[in-house]
């Protein structure tokens, strides 16, 4: 397969991931009052269950695999890889917090939508390298499979997720319409970063097993650091758990089945 559909399917693939966080968004116009905390929790695990499991079975075990088809040592491009998503994530995280730090509370809503689609930009960038290993590797439709499942993937955990953005910034004074859109604008990076990446790794095929892993640390970096800690503390800690082991095992069987 050529390098230019691929960047094609990318684009389509992340575009699905954002609508499916533009229709999340529009949860705002079904809550009068503010989401209850139990159902936070659901949404919250749940993603962090599908990001996870992503992780692992889309991201890590590929990053190994295609190593060792290479002849090489599986597990250090994925420990190195995984290593350097998760010091990036943490170096932007700590950049933000310092930021948040010097300002009063007007800017609360900026600061939340800016962490939102910080966490995003990982997500794309996970589905456009699956779209692009699908082009080089030797067994490409398995691959194009396991990226479209990829796709589907984030997309499902990408609709509590958009929720979770749009309705806390309704709670803190916006109107209905204004909290849709920027909860929807938070899941514009997914596209421009799948649709990069693609075009990107496309030409460097050898690094793609560090890339692999390098989305998937700055994946499990934001379900470790936010998505459960805020799924145990909105609510039901059991209820968040719960969400989280059904999306988990969600996403492991659409990537093993497909």
């Amino acid at each position: 397969m050529a390098q230019w559909p691929m960047s094609l399917w990318a684009l389509l693939g992340t575009g699905l991931t954002f609508a499916m966080t533009a229709a999340g968004s529009a949860m705002v116009f079904f809550f009068r009052n503010e989401m209850k905390g139990k159902v936070q929790s659901c949404f919250l695990g749940f993603a962090g269950g599908i990001m996870m499991a992503a992780s692992v079975w889309s991201l890590l075990i590929p990053s190994i695999e295609e190593t060792i088809m290479r002849g090489q040592i599986g597990w250090i491009p994925a420990a190195g890889g995984f290593f350097f998503g998760g010091g990036f994530l943490y170096a932007l995280e700590t950049g933000v917090l310092k930021y948040r730090k010097k300002k009063n509370k007007t800017h609360e809503v900026s600061m939340l939508l800016f962490a939102v689609t910080l966490h995003n930009i990982p997500e794309g960038m996970a589905v456009g390298i699956a779209f692009a290993m699908a082009g080089i590797t030797e067994n490409s439709s398995m691959a194009m499979a396991s990226a479209i499942a990829l796709a589907i993937g984030i997309g499902i955990q990408n609709f509590p997720e958009g929720a979770a953005v749009s309705i806390p910034l309704r709670q803190r004074g916006l109107s209905r319409w204004n909290a849709f859109f920027r909860g929807s604008a938070s899941g514009i990076v997914e596209p421009i970063a799948g649709f990069a990446t693609a075009l990107f790794v496309g030409s460097i095929a050898p690094v793609m097993p560090w890339l692999l892993a390098f989305a998937a640390g700055a994946m499990v970096y934001v379900v470790i650091g936010e998505l459960i800690p805020e799924a145990l503390e909105k609510g039901d800690s059991k209820i968040g758990t719960i969400g989280f082991m059904a999306g988990f095992l969600l996403m492991m069987i659409f990537d093993v089945a497909l």
